[in-house]
């Protein structure tokens, strides 16, 4: 005999109206407050579309810069590329619709990946070994990495195929030795380059996926130039000589780049590197084994942390904010979250990311 049986007829009534009850709350308040909301972390599977994540750019624009291009529609190319002082200026960061930096060992040496859809510069280069967590980052953005090798974590991720990419040194995933070049006079490992006519040639013949499908970050018109900052300094404190420095100019609206003391261009065409936005996120880094570090970034291989925070610059004023990114899956999309939860709407044109350790310096310093 159970205990249901021995209770009487009219608890049983009470029992059973009160877990209809519960039952009714409980859809209710999924109803309510169960579907996901601006701030939510959403899965970025560039293959399917994901509701929350349709494209957000309307026109042929790039859905990273919000510049109208003819390669609008291209796939990424996420290249990575040097900071050695000995190979400075870099090729071909004057034409990416986005470049991220962040440490390619704790409170040291930075490294950067350029994310190209709208120019192909003719040149990219010093090209250096891709980390796990650059891959990450490349792949929330529906990017073909390009890398001279890797770390062997990152090795073992991309022989995974958890990314398309072009191993420009023949060791992991895609091996394309043959789509770089080692230039002459620059000693190794800072000589590898690559013709941007190459890459896309490659791409092709590996039989990647050349449309892009990447969600984009969405945009704002630029402020009147009465209604934009004076001008003003930004202090970003990566460890000499990866020190950079950004000042702002209110005519043009965007901010010089200043790379270790000296004035930042690009030794394609001699253009001075000056983004239109800039974002310092704030994430912690890590020695995991000799010279390779863990940046949580919300990679799924290391990361115990998804989000942080965010410090946006555009129009000559500071904005803050947070990062997220799902570290459930490799190509989450990276988040800009405004103070209130919405995504962050970035100025038309080139987007500097600079990811940066707690307790470094960082410091904007407005015109007044």
């Amino acid at each position: 005999m159970n205990i249901f049986s021995i209770i009487s007829s009219s608890t049983k009534k009470k029992i059973i109206i009160g877990v209809v009850f519960v039952l009714v709350v409980a859809a209710a308040g999924y109803l309510i407050f169960g579907k996901k909301k601006s701030g939510t972390l959403i899965e970025n599977n560039p293959n399917q579309e994901v509701e929350g994540l349709k494209p957000i750019n309307t026109g042929e624009v790039s859905p990273i810069s919000g510049l109208a291009c003819s390669n609008w529609k291209r796939r990424p190319f996420a290249v990575m590329e040097a900071a050695d002082t000995s190979v400075r200026p870099d090729s071909g960061f004057s034409d990416a619709d986005m470049v991220i930096e962040m440490p390619a060992i704790t409170a040291s040496i930075t490294r950067l990946m350029a994310i190209y859809i709208c120019n192909d510069p003719p040149e990219v280069g010093s090209i250096r070994s891709t980390r796990h967590d650059y891959i990450a980052l490349a792949a929330g953005l529906d990017a073909i990495l390009v890398h001279w090798g890797g770390s062997h974590f990152a090795g073992d991720i991309l022989n995974k195929k958890v990314i398309d990419n072009l191993d420009l040194n023949g060791s992991f995933g895609y091996k394309a030795p043959q789509c770089g070049f080692r230039k002459q006079g620059i000693p190794p490992p800072d000589n590898g380059f690559a013709r941007f006519s190459e890459l896309l040639k490659c791409a092709a013949d590996a039989n990647y996926r050349m449309e892009n499908k990447f969600s984009g970050y969405p945009h704002q018109a630029e402020l009147p130039e009465a209604e934009r900052g004076k001008g003003g300094n930004l202090r970003v404190g990566f460890a000499k000589p990866y020190d950079v420095n950004y000042t702002y100019d209110r005519t043009s609206n965007s901010y010089l780049r200043t790379w270790g003391g000296a004035a930042d261009t690009d030794a394609n065409n001699g253009k001075r590197l000056a983004p239109k936005n800039v974002v310092v996120m704030i994430a912690s880094s890590e020695q995991i084994e000799g010279q390779y570090n863990n940046v949580q970034i919300g990679d799924p291989q290391f990361d115990s942390v998804s989000e942080g925070d965010a410090f946006y610059y555009l129009n000559g004023h500071e904005y803050k904010g947070r990062w997220k990114k799902d570290r459930s899956s490799w190509s989450s999309k990276l988040f800009f979250y405004d103070d209130e939860g919405e995504e962050m709407k970035f100025i038309p044109g080139q987007i500097w990311v600079e990811i940066l350790e707690p307790g470094q310096a960082l410091k904007w310093e407005p015109q007044l």
